[in-house]
C-alpha cells in the first residue's frame, strides 16, 4: 500500500461531508476527492451521449474514458468540474443528476471503471476523500476514517435550504422522499453498499453545526497524525 496518507470521509448526502472535507483538504494543504461528483458526472454525460441509465456496458466504457478535470478554486476553496472543457459544476448538483448518480453507482461495472481513476488522486502530501465507500473498498487503508450521518429529516432540511438559497423551487416533502429513496438504494445494493468501515469514527451531526463539525474532525485528524497538531490547532 502507499506510504502516502489518506483521510476518508463517508455517509449519506445532507450530512455535510462535502464542506468538511472541502475544509480539512484546505487547511491541510491535502488533495481532495469528491468521488460522487464522479457519478454524477456519469449520470450528466449518459444523458448528453443518449445512453439510458441502464446500459451498464455503455456507462462503464463511458466511465473509463471521461473527459475530465477537477480544478482547486483558490479563492472559495471548492473545486470546478471542467467535463469536455465544459465547467458542469452546478449542473451536477442538481436534485436530478443525483439521484441519477445513485442508479449509476449501483452498477458493478461502472464502480470497477471508476476504482483505479478515483486512487489516482492519492498524491502527496495527502489525500482527504469524500463519498459513500471510501473508507470501505477504495482506500481500506486510510490512516483515519470517519462515518458522517445525521437524521432523514435534518438531512431533508439542509438540502432544502441550500437548494432555496440557490433560488431553486423545490418541495419539503419530495425532498425527503428522493433522500429516503437513495439512502435505501445506497444501503442495499449489492456492490459497496453504505455502510461505516469497520475502524471508522461515527460522527452524529443532526445537532451541531458545520463549524463544530470541522472542529471535531481536526481533532481526530491531530490525534491520529501528531505531526499535523500544527496545523489544525
Amino acid at each position: 500500500m502507499s506510504k502516502i496518507p489518506v483521510i476518508t470521509i463517508d455517509g449519506p448526502s445532507g450530512t455535510g461531508k462535502g464542506t468538511i472535507c472541502s475544509f480539512i483538504a484546505k487547511t491541510l494543504k491535502w488533495h481532495l476527492l469528491d468521488s460522487g461528483a464522479l457519478y454524477r458526472v456519469v449520470a450528466l454525460a449518459a444523458r448528453k451521449h443518449s445512453i439510458e441509465l441502464d446500459d451498464e456496458k455503455s456507462l462503464a466504457q463511458l466511465a473509463g474514458t471521461l473527459d475530465l478535470k477537477f480544478i482547486s478554486l483558490d479563492i472559495s476553496g471548492g473545486i470546478a468540474v471542467i467535463y469536455q472543457e465544459t465547467d458542469i459544476s452546478e449542473a451536477i448538483r442538481t436534485e436530478t443528476c443525483g439521484n441519477e448518480a445513485s442508479l449509476v453507482a449501483a452498477l458493478v461495472s461502472v464502480r470497477e471503471a471508476l476504482l483505479n481513476r478515483q486512487r489516482e488522486f492519492r498524491q502527496a502530501p495527502g489525500l482527504v476523500a469524500d463519498g459513500r465507500d471510501m473508507g470501505t473498498i477504495v482506500f481500506p487503508d486510510a490512516a483515519l476514517k470517519v462515518f458522517l450521518t445525521a437524521s432523514p429529516d435534518e438531512r431533508a432540511e439542509r438540502r432544502y435550504k441550500q437548494l432555496k438559497g440557490k433560488g431553486i423551487s423545490v418541495n419539503l416533502r419530495d425532498l425527503s422522499s428522493d433522500i429516503a429513496e437513495r439512502d435505501k438504494r445506497d444501503k442495499e445494493r449489492a456492490v459497496s453498499p453504505l455502510i461505516p468501515a469497520e475502524d471508522a469514527i461515527v460522527v452524529d451531526t443532526t445537532e451541531s453545526d458545520i463549524d463544530e463539525v470541522n472542529q471535531q474532525i481536526l481533532s481526530l485528524v491531530s490525534k491520529r497524525f501528531t505531526d499535523l497538531a500544527a496545523l489544525v490547532s
